[in-house]
């Protein structure tokens, strides 16, 4: 599957938080399709079957949607962050709440959980490199190739 451009699962997908429970169901979702769009495989012995996960792994490459919503997520980042410190997105990113959060484990936050995907592609001083857009793509793009399952 050829994900330039956008498929209608992943729309708004730059606002979300990853669960596992969510990327389970996304890539559960995608081997899915892919299964219908690459239909069944002969054996030697003459019976169809279907395309195991890794066949499917095996024809998608590291292309799969996890890697797309990533990538989507952190182009949003790379928006937000260029923009003026008096534009209404900067002043919601930086908004902190009054009210205290509720008693247990803490949810996930999107700030929270987009920052561990700078982590794991090991960008340091990430807003310096995000004012420059071609420093930016290029670290977007190795985005594609992580992997949080």
């Amino acid at each position: 599957m050829h994900l330039s451009c956008s498929p209608p699962v992943t729309y708004a997908s730059e606002t979300w938080v990853l669960k596992e429970n969510m990327i389970n169901k996304l890539m559960t979702f995608e081997r899915k399709i892919m299964r219908k769009i690459y239909g069944p495989t002969r054996t030697e012995d003459g019976y169809w079957r279907i395309k195991t996960n890794q066949e499917i792994n095996d024809i998608l490459k590291v292309q799969n949607i996890i890697g797309f919503i990533i990538k989507q997520r952190l182009n949003w980042l790379g928006h937000v962050e260029c923009m003026a410190g008096d534009n209404i997105l900067q002043k919601i990113k930086r908004w902190k709440p009054m009210s205290k959060r509720p008693i247990g484990r803490p949810k996930t936050r999107w700030e929270d959980d987009i920052l561990e995907d700078i982590k794991n592609m090991n960008v340091h001083n990430w807003k310096k490199v995000a004012q420059n857009r071609d420093s930016w793509k290029k670290a977007v793009e190795q985005a594609r190739t992580l992997y949080r399952l």
